[in-house]
């Protein structure tokens, strides 16, 4: 049967988020790897009002466990949520599963810089799209995709009846809800339509007649 209730969650803003905006068309690299990523006082703030959501669900929908990224944002994220939801301490898996989309080499860079370095790999990209590409040494979203399916199936079992929290990232995100809906990969661009996975937002699944089915997506109204 499997869980049921999925709450999926995308970390507050990080400190690479306003990074990347605020240059803009300017060229940017990065100086953090993408595991040590920390949030700005607005994403702290983000991951407070997840809290307060926690708080005020009801009983019976209020997640029993949770399995989180091991990247710093998410985990910071859940940390202050917890903290404000104030409730017993959960069960926490920490999953490399749920870590965010490689993009390899080309990681730290925003895409004017890749544009300066590596100008055949924007035109590739461009021509692929971003569902399809695969960065040197990255990951395309069919990757994520495969991931996030096995971790599911995992969650078939060792979540039975339960309800699920996941803190992780927007790709795993919009993966989620591909994998859920049983979608093939070779609908994955379809997902641009549900992009981009807000900072923060909530994205929920409930169990009916033993399927997950989409509740709600990508809000932030908590916020």
């Amino acid at each position: 049967m499997g869980p049921l209730r999925i709450i999926a969650v995308r970390h507050g803003e990080s400190e690479a988020n306003l990074a990347f905006r605020e240059a803009g068309d300017e060229p940017l690299v990065y100086g953090r790897g993408d595991d040590e990523v920390t949030l700005t006082a607005l994403g702290r703030e983000q991951a407070a009002a997840l809290g307060a959501l926690l708080a005020a669900l009801p009983a019976a929908e209020a997640p029993d466990l949770v399995w989180c990224s091991p990247y710093r944002r998410a985990l910071d994220t859940w940390t202050i949520a917890s903290r404000v939801w104030g409730a017993d301490p959960l069960p926490v898996t920490v999953d490399e599963r749920l870590r965010d989309r490689s993009r390899g080499t080309l990681g730290r860079y925003n895409e004017a810089e890749i544009e300066r370095r590596h100008p055949e790999e924007l035109a590739r990209l461009r021509a692929e799209g971003d569902y399809r590409y695969r960065p040197p040494g990255g990951e395309t979203y069919g990757d994520v995709a495969a991931r996030v399916r096995d971790l599911l199936a995992d969650l078939r079992e060792r979540a039975e009846g339960r309800r699920v929290l996941i803190v992780a990232h927007d790709a795993v995100v919009l993966a989620l809800r591909h994998v859920i809906a049983g979608s093939p990969d070779a609908e994955l661009a379809a997902l641009d339509a549900f992009a981009p996975i807000l900072n923060g937002s909530v994205s929920t699944w409930h169990a009916v007649g033993g399927r997950l089915t989409l509740r709600d997506f990508n809000t932030v109204g908590h916020l």
